[in-house]
């Protein structure tokens, strides 16, 4: 027993003369820490921790990691704005000075659910931490006698009595080890609750939604002829009878367009869409164009900004062309509103005339003066009532050539057409969009069967803003 207790004190005694310095040097085991390490993870969409803690008067510093692509970590009100880029970590130096709850967020676009990428700092009354001997743990090394490792203030040492010598050492990696383990990036599944915004289109206007890199986006439009509002001098009971002998215009003609984009860089994207709709002053149109994402809402930036140029051609892209420039602004008024504008000019939309071909044979014909050139001004509202559930509403109104139908007027008592005029209504829509992964869709009501750039902004059917038909958008990503 003696002997025994003659090898512990002999092991011990040289074991605790090292340490004792060693941890002095590193840290006071009574005295708080002149500043705390706190490692934040940033990925798609959201932060690790997501609550951090810490005392009033603390220094901290935080180190965040991006672990996939661009993000930012903002803290409005500590004046906390920092954009980390992808694979790369920043350090943040912070030492809040009053308690409370404050929420921390990212500041730079990162995707579809950016909006939820949040999390909280709470800052206490309690004394910063401060550590104590109980706090200090010391383990013996089973496979080399005399080596004893001790971990405090996290740091570990490894103490060699035989040899007489102190090594910093790694701290353990267990639990760290198993908690990579479990964020190793996986195939992304997009989840039908994820967090989108707005999609791309509103009802037949763009909003500034950025267009995913190298993604492949399909979007399929469909609009009906029939109106299922009660027509002029209609009274309830025909209009009832109507619109159920043809399923709410569903048995109607209708005109079905497509398109796919395509995101060459995160900002650079390319458009090509084609509408079969054939009527006077135009057939079967195919829209080419190009975008840019310009800004994200989210930082410095109040808005999101895209622009967007393309060109139309009629015959399928083989004659009379229409110019587009168009720019797309949104701005969330709050988590749940969301508004845009969207105003554009088209060049040469009625070029030579093109829309009173028909009336060629007419003389009177030529009084009617339609315009050459246009511009419109689009206003939408996207409004979420449920996590992948929005109320939609646009109005476009048009100045210049205005589409809508060229009608004959007749004069009874002369009993013929003593000349004709353009009847026209600004295009109104609206819907409700359901999202699901990357599936979204949205039934819509407007005055209007015409989708591509130049021509949704005018109702081509001359419909007022009290008479729709029904239609519905597709939006699928493939990419």
């Amino acid at each position: 027993m003696h002997k025994l207790r003659r090898i512990l004190v002999g092991a011990v005694t040289p074991m605790l003369v090292m340490l004792s310095p060693a941890l002095c040097s590193a840290r006071s085991l009574t005295d708080p820490p002149t500043q705390r390490e706190i490692r934040v993870s940033a990925r798609k969409f959201t932060f690790t921790p997501k609550t951090i803690t810490v005392a009033r008067g603390e220094r901290i510093k935080l180190i965040v990691t991006s672990e996939d692509v661009d993000h930012g970590f903002a803290i409005k009100e500590f004046g906390i704005d920092q954009e980390i880029k992808a694979k790369q970590t920043k350090v943040i130096e912070l030492t809040p000075d009053k308690e409370g709850r404050y929420q921390f967020t990212c500041s730079v676009f990162c995707g579809d659910g950016h909006g939820d990428m949040t999390g909280e700092l709470v800052v206490t009354g309690t004394p910063a931490p401060v550590v104590t001997a109980s706090q200090m743990k010391v383990t013996f090394d089973p496979a080399s006698p005399g080596v004893v490792i001790v971990e405090s203030a996290g740091e570990r040492l490894r103490i060699d009595t035989s040899n007489k010598t102190v090594d910093r050492i790694a701290e353990a990696k267990t639990r760290d080890t198993t908690e990579e383990a479990a964020q190793v990036p996986k195939k992304e599944r997009e989840s039908s609750k994820a967090y989108e915004p707005y999609d791309y289109h509103i009802v037949n206007i763009p909003t500034p939604k950025a267009v995913r890199r190298h993604s492949l986006n399909f979007h399929f439009t469909h609009r009906f002829q029939e109106q299922i509002t009660a027509l002029e001098g209609e009274d309830s009971d025909d209009h009832i009878a109507r619109i159920s002998k043809n399923l709410l215009g569903l048995d109607s003609s209708s005109v079905s367009s497509f398109g796919a984009t395509y995101g060459i860089t995160d900002r650079l994207y390319a458009n090509v869409y084609r509408s079969p709709l054939c009527q006077p002053g135009l057939c079967k149109t195919i829209e080419i164009g190009l975008g840019y994402h310009w800004l994200d809402e989210a930082g410095r930036s109040p808005l999101a900004v895209s622009t967007y140029g393309s060109v139309e051609g009629d015959q399928n892209f083989t004659e009379r062309y229409t110019y587009n420039l168009q720019v797309m602004i949104g701005r969330s008024v709050t988590k749940y509103l969301n508004v845009f504008f969207s105003p554009a000019v088209h060049i040469n939309a009625n070029g030579g005339d093109r829309f009173k071909e028909f009336l060629g044979s007419q003389p009177l014909a030529a009084k009617l003066k339609l315009g050459e050139h246009s511009g419109s001004f689009g206003f939408g509202i996207n409004a979420r009532v449920r996590p992948t559930t929005s109320l939609l509403f646009e109005y476009t109104p048009r100045v210049g050539f205005k589409l809508g139908q060229i009608t004959p007027v007749f004069d009874p008592a002369l009993g013929r057409i003593t000349g004709f005029t353009n009847d026209s209504e600004a295009a109104i829509g609206f819907g409700i969009e359901k999202r699901i992964g990357r599936h979204v869709f949205s039934l819509t009501f407007s005055n209007t069967q015409t989708t591509t750039t130049a021509r949704y902004n005018s109702s081509n059917q001359a419909l007022g803003p009290d008479h729709f038909s029904i239609g519905f958008n597709l939006f699928r990503r493939l990419l």
